[in-house]
């Protein structure tokens, strides 16, 4: 802007200037007859009346052929007439001023040959450019903050369905793999983007569904396989006339037939919560209640192992919403694992807490713990750990299929873990009711000694 400007004034100098010398062209024209001194006082007040009367005709050799009209013409400092180039406009200093000086060959049809100069100052244009040089600083923070904004609305804006792309696309998983990315029918490369990724997802799901009913077909048509050569080998087992060989070979027979049995059904409790949607019915389900039923089911594996178990909970009841049975599976699946990987002797600690209406389950154990590169995966379906913690029995999907009930319950299932001190697994609920107690604590059936299982008293908080 600043430039055009500046070439814009410099070109009406120009024009002001040209027009000047045509005028003083046909006055030349038309004083051909005239005396000598009657052009001279038309040159004079023609001079006089273009204002600055900065005005000249010279010979070709620059010499003076009228003379000067007036005093600021004489004390002009005018430019060196260059006869090689006939026609100049330039710019020159006098008395500390800028001027524009234009210089053009005039001839008369029998007269000698001429050169017209004039000149006009250059100060108005500079004051105008000055002017606005210093308005474009002082509006340029307002002109960069209005771009500024403008910039990132329109960026924002062009970046909204690439940030909606992105969410969906974040937000898509095992669970929820039927959900498309939205196609926002504008013809450009996002359209597109969106149509081929929406095309991959479809190609995924359509593997995805062939895996899921594969094995949940595999494992429905093998557990009546499996349960009928475990019954057939229990009934030769009762056969009393079995040598000791092939009694010891049943046995194997029927334990490895109820391990794969275990096995198989939690393949399809896995395959099922991959086709089940992640929120399920619920009901208030009661976790002090829930605990006891599971230390119940673990009290006789507790006093198989020699182990102290020390089970802690509020005085009052804790409710939260969720399917009891998926819950209390939950529960047993981290309790067994605890009891699996404790040292013998070992103590294993339960706790249930209560605060700003949320509740969290704590299972705490001191066994041989989790490796650092192990613990990110123990959830993972399959996954076992180091040989140290391979050489207890497990199939590798109890806490997988933990961490699916806990995620249909809104729930987290966390875990830490030390070789000194054990593992500890924290499962969180996000929303709990503190209620009165259904029975006194004295009733409690976890409140007591039974062999070596220890419920101990003490760590039941007083009142």
């Amino acid at each position: 802007m600043w430039a055009n400007l500046s070439h814009t004034l410099k070109g009406e100098r120009h024009q002001t200037l040209d027009r000047r010398l045509d005028r003083l062209e046909q006055l030349l024209l038309q004083d051909k007859a005239s005396s000598e001194s009657r052009r001279e006082k038309d040159f004079a007040d023609f001079a006089h009346a273009t204002g600055n009367g900065l005005v000249e005709i010279l010979h070709p050799n620059g010499t003076l052929a009228y003379a000067s009209p007036t005093p600021a013409a004489t004390a002009f400092h005018w430019p060196m007439f260059q006869g090689e180039d006939p026609k100049r406009f330039v710019t020159v200093l006098s008395g500390g001023e800028s001027y524009w000086v234009l210089e053009r060959p005039f001839s008369m049809q029998g007269g000698d040959p001429l050169v017209l100069i004039a000149a006009a100052p250059e100060a108005g244009n500079l004051l105008v450019i000055r002017s606005f040089l210093w308005g474009l600083l002082a509006c340029a923070p307002l002109l960069l903050l209005i771009s500024s904004a403008g910039g990132y609305w329109v960026s924002r804006r062009a970046l909204k369905p690439v940030d909606r792309i992105t969410a969906t696309a974040r937000s898509i998983s095992i669970r929820n793999i039927s959900e498309r990315i939205p196609v926002s029918k504008t013809g450009d490369e996002l359209q597109r983007l969106s149509e081929t990724c929406n095309a991959m997802l479809d190609r995924l799901e359509s593997s995805v569904n062939q895996i899921k009913r594969f094995t949940a077909d595999a494992s429905h048509e093998l557990r009546g396989p499996l349960s009928f050569t475990r019954t057939v080998a229990e009934i030769a087992l009762r056969n009393p006339e079995a040598d000791p060989e092939s009694r010891a070979a049943l046995s194997d027979i029927v334990d490895e037939t109820a391990k794969a049995t275990v096995l198989l059904e939690e393949m399809l409790s896995l395959a099922r919560a991959d086709s089940l949607p992640v929120a399920l019915p619920q009901t208030p389900v009661n976790l002090a209640t829930l605990l006891t039923e599971v230390c119940g089911m673990a009290d006789r594996i507790v006093q198989e192992q020699a182990l102290r178990l020390i089970v802690s909970r509020p005085p009052q009841d804790v409710v939260v919403p969720g399917d009891a049975a998926g819950l209390k599976r939950l529960v047993w699946i981290v309790v067994d694992n605890a009891i699996k990987y404790s040292k013998p002797s070992g103590t294993i600690s339960i706790t249930l807490e209560s605060f700003d209406g949320q509740a969290k389950i704590v299972v705490q154990d001191n066994g041989i713990g989790i490796s650092p590169t192990d613990l990110p995966f123990v959830f993972d379906r399959f996954y076992r750990a180091d040989p140290s913690r391979g050489t207890v029995e497990g199939s590798g999907l109890g806490l997988a299929i933990a961490k699916w009930i806990a995620e249909t319950h809104q729930a987290d299932l966390s875990v830490t873990s030390d070789a000194l001190n054990g593992t500890c697994f924290s499962i969180r609920f996000p929303i709990a009711w503190v209620t009165e107690a259904h029975c006194p604590a004295k009733e409690w059936p976890l409140l007591r000694t039974v062999g070596t299982s220890d419920f101990a008293k003490e760590a039941m908080p007083t009142g």
